[in-house]
C-alpha cells in the first residue's frame, strides 16, 4: 500500500520545514535548555523526562509524539509527513531513521514528484539499537528490542528481538 498522498512541495509545508530545519540546526550547534525547550514547542506532545541528543533533524514536528521518558540519542532522523508516535521508556539508539514519506517506485511515475505517508507507531519500552531504519507504515508492538542495523518494514510483535533486513524475530524475550 502507497499511503496517504502528501503534499511536500506546498508552499505551507515548505515554510514549516524551514522553520523547524532552522530549529533542529540551532539545537544541534548548541544544545542548550533554550534551544530544547523551542524544539520541544514544535511537537504534537512531549511527555516529561524526554531527552534528544545533538544531531536530531525532524521535517515538520507537528506529526511527532513523544511519551515519557524516551532517549533519542545522537543525529537521529524523523521524516514526519505523517504521525510519528513514539510510547513511554523508549531507547533509540545513535543514528536511527524514522521515514514515513515513500515516492513512486516506476521512473515516470516518479517525476510526478508525488509522495505518500503512512504512519510509524511505536510501543512501550522498546529498544531501537543505532543505525536502524525504520521506514512507513511500521508498527512497533510493546518489548520489543531491535538489532543494530535492522530496517523495520512492518509489524513486530511484543516481547521479541528483531535482528535484519527486512527485521525479523530473532528469538523471544523472557
Amino acid at each position: 500500500m502507497k499511503g496517504r498522498l502528501f503534499d511536500s512541495n506546498s508552499p505551507e509545508n515548505r515554510a514549516r520545514r524551514d522553520l523547524v530545519h532552522d530549529r533542529c540546526r540551532a539545537y544541534t550547534r548548541s544544545p542548550s535548555k533554550g534551544h530544547f525547550k523551542k524544539l520541544k514547542t514544535l511537537f504534537n506532545t512531549c511527555g516529561n523526562d524526554v531527552r534528544i541528543e545533538y544531531g536530531f533533524h525532524c521535517d515538520y514536528g507537528a506529526n511527532i509524539s513523544f511519551g515519557e521518558r524516551v532517549y533519542i540519542n545522537i543525529n537521529c532522523t524523523i521524516l514526519d509527513g505523517a504521525d510519528v508516535i513514539i510510547g513511554d521508556d523508549v531507547l533509540v539508539g545513535p543514528n536511527v531513521q524514522l521515514i514515513t514519506v515513500n515516492h513512486e517506485i516506476q521512473a515516470n511515475a516518479r517525476l510526478n514528484k508525488k509522495a505518500y505517508v503512512q504512519s510509524i507507531e511505536i510501543g512501550n519500552n522498546v529498544w531501537i539499537g543505532a543505525g536502524v531504519i525504520i521506514l512507513p507504515g511500521a508498527i512497533i508492538e510493546d518489548d520489543v528490542v531491535i538489532g543494530a542495523g535492522s530496517i523495520v518494514t512492518g509489524l513486530l510483535k511484543s516481547n521479541q528481538l528483531y535482528i535484519g533486513n527486512p527485521a525479523q524475530s530473532n528469538r523471544a524475550i523472557e
